[in-house]
């Protein structure tokens, strides 16, 4: 067993809003007091909406993956069904909507895998992991126009073997990745 933490939250002395881009993103500039009492002037928070995605395995065994090509680095790479809460939705609505929308996927038995935060330095979100088991094909994709991905239908091998290589490169992705197969050893 661990040693249980003691929250030590910082005291906020004054908070602005000073960017605004639609349901994405806010930005807040705070001025913050530490326990110590040292402060810090200015200090950032990213204001995310919270995401999810989803190790989705069909009833054969195999794992239901993407590649997306992702303009911040100019790259194509594989990754898990990943997406936005919207406004309403609880994460596992979330979680069963994309991968439905993303890969015609659908059914299956759910499970709250992980809950990981993306940057707890200064992002406000949290990013869910569902497993989904027993998935299938049920329908066609049905993207959004500002979507491109390709669904790939792998082996656990071949996803372990990716994940290895350092072919799986996001990280929400990578870890509940590595922790499946830490805990179902191939």
């Amino acid at each position: 067993m661990y040693p249980k933490l003691e929250n030590r939250p910082w005291k906020v002395l004054k908070s602005e809003n000073i960017l605004h881009i639609g349901p994405w993103l806010s930005v807040r500039q705070e001025c913050v007091e530490l326990p110590s009492g040292a402060q810090i002037p200015t200090w950032f928070i990213f204001e995310f909406p919270d995401w999810i995605n989803v190790i989705a395995i069909t009833k054969d065994g195999q794992m239901v993956m993407e590649d997306q090509y992702r303009h911040g680095i100019g790259e194509t790479h594989y990754e898990l069904v990943a997406g936005v809460i919207d406004p309403g939705e609880t994460p596992l609505q979330a979680a069963q909507r994309e991968l439905s929308e993303e890969t015609g996927y659908e059914g299956g038995e759910w499970l709250l895998y992980m809950t990981l935060s993306p940057n707890p330095t200064n992002h406000n979100n949290l990013c869910y992991t569902f497993l989904a088991t027993g998935v299938e094909k049920r329908r066609e994709q049905h993207q959004e126009k500002t979507e491109d991905i390709h669904v790939d239908v792998m082996s656990q091998q071949q996803v372990l073997e990716m994940l290895q290589d350092g072919e799986i490169i996001q990280a929400l992705h990578a870890a509940p990745l590595w922790k499946y197969f830490a805990e179902n050893k191939l």
